[in-house]
């Protein structure tokens, strides 16, 4: 028997902001999904991508704390070109989301920039250059 990798959990402290974030970049997250203390969703692939509350890690794990500084949790988003970074660059920071790293051109052959998700995760954004 062999483990495999299956999902990718994240702890929010705003579940509304976090599904928010999450849908802009083009997830298709259930409309009613705010409600509930757990959401997941099934990724291409066949991956999930899960969200708990802190409540909810807290009601099973009573020594869990929140993390300070620094990532935990790093997701990376393919674009299909330059332009389509900058452009959800552009539309996550124009919404309000925080940039971390305006889009640059990378020494390693891709465009890149990264924005905050609302818990600080850092979410990359990335296409190849030419």
């Amino acid at each position: 028997m062999t483990p495999r990798m299956d999902a990718i959990g994240i702890i929010t402290a705003d579940l509304a902001a976090s599904l928010a974030f999450y849908r802009r970049l083009g997830l298709d997250i259930p409309a009613d999904a705010e409600s509930a203390p757990h959401v997941e969703v099934t990724l291409p692939g066949g991956q999930r991508l899960l969200w708990d509350t802190e409540d909810v890690i807290g009601s099973f794990d009573p020594d869990w704390t929140a993390p300070r500084g620094g990532e935990r949790l790093g997701l990376a988003f393919l674009c299909d070109s330059p332009a389509e970074v900058d452009a959800v660059y552009d539309d996550l920071t124009g919404a309000g989301y925080r940039g971390h790293l305006k889009p640059w051109d990378a020494v390693w052959g891709q465009r890149y920039a990264t924005v905050l998700d609302p818990d600080g995760c850092a979410v990359s954004l990335f296409a190849a250059n030419g």
